[in-house]
């Protein structure tokens, strides 16, 4: 059975175990009516108990040190949220930290604006992640709850977007659902329930101090999986998040992953990993964007020269290194530059040549996890994201402090 939580302050009575009916309340996105949202109690919502001595799943020989490591097994049982998307990745955690021995409620979180694009889709694009979380949940016994957080992440993340990309600048959701909404709401919304940490699927790894040890920080570090680790997606979290999470998947591979999956027969096994913008589905987010933006004719100009090739959509649908959708001949063509106040598009062809790399990036709004973070010309390693090839590497860099606290340092 399904049960609904929220995180709106209206339902905080929920928590409480009553039922009640929300008026309509007035919504950032316009042209949009409320529709009133009943919610079933979630008073049974507290950490469930999964067989405690349950540490067989299908076979699986959970006497790998890895395995025992990532799901705290020494320190069971816990009473752990965790959070599952209907994918191979959020199944086979739930599933190690059963079979651990921690006491598990599993959390979907609902974060789709059907109201905004009901004319985009003829099905429930999140029926099928829902049907496939309930059918893991099912084999272990372990309780599914439901919360919709579709107005949180409309006025923490995507509002955030659309006024990034209207100033010309492309952000990154997922590091924003990540710090605001998983990690931020969701944790809000469970704090009274009793449990004592928050787990996902993300490839990454958290050691905590010891139980001793108050002061000492939680650190987030590299997962096994080199290539489909995600520690750059929650490298925004602060230290009062970190201590809350838990990521069994940080010890292993995700060609790992998919044999345990298979191992543990679960319903999901076969499923190909999601792709794109979570809240979007199966809408494009260029059809996103020109809903929420709109259209604005500009011009595209060499950025050598300065000539005229065309005219485009809006700078807002166009982002710094983008080849695809630029339909200009003698190509290849490149997005070098935008102009905001003119809607201008800056194009060109030796956006790849050997006098256009660069080896010094100034970057800003950065998330240090150590309280003071590091000194002037730090020797550091940095990750470079190569979009091109699929990859991800680490290069030594140096640091070199130019505001700290708002004010200049060299």
């Amino acid at each position: 059975m399904l049960r609904v939580v929220s995180t709106l302050p209206a339902l905080r009575p929920l928590l409480a175990g009553s039922t009640l009916l929300l008026n309509a309340r007035p919504l950032l996105r316009s042209r949009l009516t409320r529709r009133p949202f009943r919610a079933v109690s979630s008073s049974t919502a507290s950490p469930s108990s999964s067989s405690s001595g349950a540490r067989d799943f299908g076979g699986v020989d959970f006497g790998d040190e890895r395995l025992l490591r990532c799901a705290a097994a020494g320190r069971a049982p816990l009473r752990v949220a965790v959070l599952v998307s209907g994918g191979v990745d959020s199944s086979v955690a739930l599933r190690l930290l059963h079979a651990a021995g921690h006491r598990c409620t599993a959390f979907y979180l609902k974060i789709w604006f059907q109201e905004d694009f009901r004319n985009f889709w003829s099905e429930c694009p999140w029926d099928d992640d829902l049907k496939y979380a309930q059918a893991v949940c099912d084999k272990i016994d372990v309780p599914l709850e439901v919360v919709h957080l579709s107005d949180e992440y409309w006025n923490h993340v995507v509002s955030h977007i659309i006024n990034e990309y209207r100033s010309g600048r492309t952000p990154n959701p997922d590091v924003l659902c990540n710090t605001r909404i998983k990690f931020g709401a969701f944790l809000e919304a469970i704090e009274n329930l009793g449990f004592d940490y928050i787990a996902s699927g993300h490839y990454a790894h958290v050691v905590h101090p010891s139980p001793d040890d108050v002061e000492g920080p939680s650190v987030l570090q590299l997962s096994k999986d080199k290539v489909k680790d995600q520690t750059y997606f929650l490298s925004h979290l602060s230290q009062t998040q970190l201590r809350r999470l838990l990521f069994p998947l940080g010890c292993i591979t995700k060609d790992e992953v998919r044999r345990l999956a298979a191992q543990m027969d679960l319903p999901n096994q076969d499923r190909k990993d999601s792709q794109g913008i979570c809240f979007l589905g199966k809408v494009k987010f260029s059809e996103f964007v020109e809903r929420q933006i709109g259209e604005m004719e500009g011009v595209l100009l060499e950025a050598e020269t300065g000539d005229y090739l065309g005219t485009h959509r809006g700078f807002w649908f166009y982002t710094i290194g983008q080849r695809q959708g630029l339909r200009l001949p003698g190509g290849p063509w490149y997005v070098v530059e935008k102009g905001v106040q003119n809607n201008v598009v800056f194009v060109s062809r030796n956006y790849y040549s050997l006098d256009k790399r660069r080896r010094t990036f100034r970057v800003g709004s950065l998330n240090w996890f150590s309280n003071s973070g590091p000194t002037n010309n730090e020797q550091l390693k940095c990750k470079l994201f190569f979009e091109l090839i699929g990859s991800q590497q680490s290069t030594p860099a140096v640091i070199m402090v130019l505001l700290k606290d708002g004010n200049p340092m060299c």
